[in-house]
């Protein structure tokens, strides 16, 4: 079963998502969409619409959207172009608007295909430690996305018993668990980890809660492992900013990623 998958309805522009367990996080009570599951629905809607690839969509967070409530996503394309079309959804839960994704689809016929940014070196997943995070009990989207950590420490406790990285820079191999190769959508969804780069880059218990997220398509290749690195730039009045960059496992340069987050510092967890 793919990690995301929207449902059709009689409007070809318009889709919508049930908000299940497995799309959210929060702790108990408080569970609420992943923001980056909601990017990924609006792509996922643009493409199936459109019939165009993914270029480059970003989404502005409005408001959480909460099982077991269902979002509407409505497309609109006001420049369907030649090779390009410009598009927009708006996601719905009942009249609250929640998300709204600006995206461009298609592509061009020019036999160029280069990159300048190498893949950071470092083990293969397998001979790296696993990420298991501190409040997931493995049924909501942690439980449906394998981390192996490689550099620096992802979130709020120190994996592995990882330090900060001291450069505010993490690396990480990344997979859904469905076994399913890396697409656009999950791109999206994967771009979302911005926020746990936050506790590495101050060495402190916290994240951050993000305020837009945007991913940028390169070079979609057949990879079921993602190599991610993430950096946050800078803290200043409350906020972050950081970027992230996927590789596939062969070093290809699949997408970049950019966030501005609330950031958030909490005591830390208990002692297991």
């Amino acid at each position: 079963m793919p990690i995301l998958d929207i449902k059709a309805t009689h409007n070809p522009h318009r889709w919508y998502l049930p908000v299940e367990e497995r799309l959210c996080v929060g702790p108990p009570g408080k569970a609420f969409m992943f923001g980056g599951v909601g990017l990924a629905a609006g792509v996922q809607a643009l493409q199936r619409t459109t019939g165009r690839p993914l270029i480059w969509a970003t989404a502005h967070y409005l408001s959480f959207a909460r099982p077991p409530s269902i979002v509407d996503l409505d497309v609109e394309i006001p420049a369907p172009g030649n090779s390009v079309s410009q598009a927009r959804v708006s996601a719905h839960v009942g009249d609250k608007e929640i998300i709204t994704v600006n995206a461009a689809l298609g592509s061009r016929d020019l036999d160029i295909s280069r990159q300048w940014v190498d893949a950071p070196k470092v083990p293969p997943p397998q001979d790296c430690a696993p990420v298991e995070h501190w409040r997931s009990d493995g049924s909501d989207l942690h439980g449906n996305i394998e981390l192996r950590l490689a550099q620096g420490r992802y979130g709020f406790a120190h994996s592995a018993g990882r330090g900060a990285s001291g450069d505010g820079r993490i690396i990480m191999w990344m997979r859904t668990r469905d076994g399913l190769p890396a697409d656009a959508v999950t791109l999206a969804i994967f771009a979302d980890h911005v926020p746990g780069g936050i506790g590495n880059a101050l060495d402190l218990h916290a994240g951050g809660n993000s305020l837009d997220n945007t991913i940028r398509i390169v070079n979609l290749v057949e990879t079921d492992w993602v190599l991610s690195e993430i950096i946050i730039h800078g803290i200043h009045g409350g906020f972050a900013h950081g970027a992230q960059r996927m590789f596939a496992s062969d070093g290809t340069l699949m997408a970049t990623g950019s966030q501005s987050m609330i950031v958030r510092v909490h005591e830390p967890p208990p002692k297991q």
